[in-house]
């Protein structure tokens, strides 16, 4: 009873710690310490409150701090986020790309983007030291494919928000996750087939790199020794067969897909060549080429 009755006494001081959060210049701190965890601090803790973090509308909270912060910490070769710690925030982040989705134009988008932004980097380090096993794996692969079709906010930079830019941030999942050895030649066709998808169903032209920032997942799939080569020649083909009308029945629309599919296919071009050279990398070099002499 009297156990009891002490632990009534201290629930509102727990309640009060639990909700504390700590203020900017303490973030600031760690960032300006080389992201070292402050002494007396749970790196854990602190994580899932930089969690928080990424739907905040300041930039410097949401990016600076937040995402740069979780970043080297994920990265750390010291282990400092435990893999329980690796485990929840990654199944956090995914359950964040369907938070407020369908939504344009909110600052609901600034937590999918942000957590397609992070997932990314799990997913590096999950290429690296694998920690979240073959099913939650196949499922974030499954789920960024369909985030990257159905997020509507394609908003890029926002001049009171900063980078929002959720198709780079999902191009950057996609393409990490194509660096895992679990990743299956279906999987590897689907993340193609979405992002020819995207780019085709985007109502303006791309003007912040989103166009680079996929053909960098696009390479990660075709570099692969177990990628299926003919799906390539499928998978451009379809890009010519969506724009094939572009010049005869024009529409706003219409010239905004092609215009994605061109600057894509340039970035496709440039990145290919910046691989290390074999046999398999100058034909899809000739591919494209060939791709866009005809445009």
């Amino acid at each position: 009873m009297l156990r009891l009755l002490g632990l009534l006494l201290l629930l509102p001081a727990l309640l009060t710690a639990q909700a504390a959060t700590h203020d900017r210049a303490f973030w600031r701190s760690i960032a300006e310490s080389k992201y070292a965890v402050p002494p007396g601090e749970s790196a854990d803790a602190l994580a899932h409150e930089l969690s928080g973090l990424l739907a905040s509308p300041d930039p410097e909270l949401r990016d600076d701090l937040a995402y740069s912060i979780l970043t080297r910490w994920i990265y750390s070769r010291n282990n400092i986020l435990s893999t329980s710690t690796l485990i929840s925030l990654t199944d956090e982040w995914r359950a964040n790309l369907k938070s407020g989705l369908g939504e344009n134009g909110t600052d609901s988008v600034l937590r999918r983007s942000f957590s397609a932004l992070m997932l990314s980097s799990m997913a590096r380090r999950e290429a690296k030291a694998p920690f979240m096993g073959a099913e939650r794996y196949h499922q974030l692969v499954a789920e960024g494919i369909a985030y990257l079709q159905t997020e509507r906010d394609l908003r890029g930079y926002d001049a009171k928000l900063h980078w929002i830019h959720a198709t780079a941030h999902t191009a950057d999942l996609l393409g990490a996750l194509a660096d895992s050895s679990l990743l299956t030649r279906e999987e590897g066709v689907a993340i193609l087939a979405a992002i020819s998808s995207r780019l085709a169903t985007a109502p303006e032209v791309y003007a912040q790199g989103e166009q680079d920032r996929l053909a960098d997942a696009i390479v990660s799939v075709v570099r692969r020794s177990d990628f299926d080569a003919a799906s390539f020649d499928s998978w451009l083909k379809q890009i010519q067969d969506e724009d094939r009308n572009v010049w005869t029945a024009t529409t706003v629309e219409g010239l905004a897909h092609y215009q994605n599919h061109n600057y894509m296919l340039q970035a496709l071009m440039v990145r290919l060549a910046l691989q290390p050279e074999s046999a398999l990398m100058s034909k899809y070099r000739e591919k494209v080429l060939a791709v866009l002499r005809d445009r």
